[in-house]
Order: structure tokens, then C-alpha cells, then sequence
């Protein structure tokens, strides 16, 4: 199997390897465990990965207080 490196900053890696379920599991597991939080589609069929990208980037929107509440959604759409 081949193997790449991506460069971090050491603050970035002390909080992944505080996600770590234990001292074996490889960094490796732990971002596709962190990408599986973004699903892949629904009932409908697959997302595309620019589709996953914009509910990941709304998702941290909103956690960073960024978003809009849904009586302001409602407001805009004239509901």
C-alpha cells in the first residue's frame, strides 16, 4: 500500500490525536471516521462532493454562531 504525508501544524495533530479512540488507531482512521460524519447521500441517491463540501462548510458555519435561524430562513423565503 502507498503512502503519502500531508503537512499540519503541531497544534492540529495534538487535537487529532486527542480524538484518537486509543493509542493504535492510525491518523488514517480517524479522518475517514471524521469524513464519514458528512454523509453521502440519501433516499435520493448520492451527493456529489461539492454538494458534502457545502454541508460541511454550513455545518461549521453554524457551530461558529455563522448561520441564520430558521425564522430568518423563513423571513427571507417570505414564509
Amino acid at each position: 500500500m502507498a503512502y503519502t504525508s500531508i503537512q499540519i501544524q503541531p497544534k492540529t495533530r495534538e487535537k487529532l490525536s486527542e480524538l484518537k479512540f486509543g493509542p493504535r488507531e492510525t491518523y488514517d482512521e480517524l479522518i475517514n471516521k471524521l469524513l464519514a460524519l458528512v454523509p453521502a447521500g440519501d433516499d435520493e441517491g448520492e451527493y456529489t462532493d461539492e454538494f458534502r463540501v457545502g454541508l460541511l462548510n454550513a455545518r461549521l458555519e453554524s457551530l461558529h454562531g455563522k448561520g441564520i435561524s430558521h425564522e430568518q430562513a423563513k423571513k427571507i423565503m417570505g414564509l
